[in-house]
């Protein structure tokens, strides 16, 4: 089971992380300057840890937080409109218990599922270097391992979430199948662990590219979190709305 201790321990120290320059000075600037909307609102500016529930059943997986959305809000996937379409999947499948994240003390809660980031400084133009993700990679890497045990599914939003979630079980010791699995929607691949069968997942991400163009639609993300929740033995009524 996933050591509740380390992992909020773990939680506290990719809080303080300053070992990206460029992200450090990015992520600050923006929490100085910010967005003419949240003027009135104090910024985060900081790392931001993973999110949810400490054993979770389900795991969702993506890039970095947005400058004006998690690195404002302090929650990943929080406070932007990519958040907001994955919030209200989440809700419509029965995943979360409220349709909507705004910050830290919204009484949102996730059943069942944790969030996690492969960078978790927000990157200028959202776009970590590949020095940053590997710098980042060993917070990545542990809270994985802390939570692996109890995780049977993994969502994972975007082709570089996926990628970084399999190079990470890779570096666990995980033997990924080969050849490598390829990133497509609603793609899904059964990988052996130690813990026991876990299902990888792919999804394309919710960002306004995707979802202004009809290229991620609501049924089709709805779909992809609905296969995670049964795969996760977390089958319940959805909740409608």
């Amino acid at each position: 089971m996933a050591r509740t201790g380390e992992l909020h321990e773990l939680d506290a120290r990719v809080s303080v992380c300053r070992a990206c320059p460029r992200l450090v000075e990015w992520r600050e600037d923006v929490a100085v300057s910010k967005r003419k909307s949240f003027a009135d609102q104090p910024y985060w500016g900081r790392p931001i840890p993973g999110w949810g529930a400490d054993e979770p059943r389900i795991l969702i997986a993506g890039l970095a937080p947005a400058a004006n959305g998690g690195n404002r809000t302090g929650r990943v996937f929080t406070g932007d409109r990519s958040g907001d379409w994955l919030f209200a999947s989440l809700y419509r499948v029965g995943l979360a218990n409220q349709p909507t994240s705004e910050h830290a003390g919204d009484g949102l809660r996730l059943i069942g599922t944790r969030m996690i980031a492969a960078v978790r400084c927000a990157p200028p133009a959202n776009k970590p270097t590949p020095a940053e993700r590997d710098t980042c990679a060993p917070w990545y890497n542990r809270e994985l391992e802390l939570v692996l045990p109890t995780t049977k599914a993994i969502v994972c939003l975007g082709k570089f979430g996926f990628d970084a979630l399999l190079t990470a079980l890779a570096a666990l010791g995980t033997t990924v199948p080969k050849p490598r699995p390829k990133f497509g929607h609603a793609a899904e691949y059964l990988i052996k662990t130690p813990h026991g069968d876990l299902t990888v997942l792919a999804s394309f991400h919710p960002s306004q590219q995707n979802t202004f163009t009809g290229k991620l639609t609501e049924p089709m993300l709805d779909q992809v979190l609905t296969r995670a929740k049964t795969l996760a033995g977390l089958d319940g009524p959805a909740i409608a709305g």
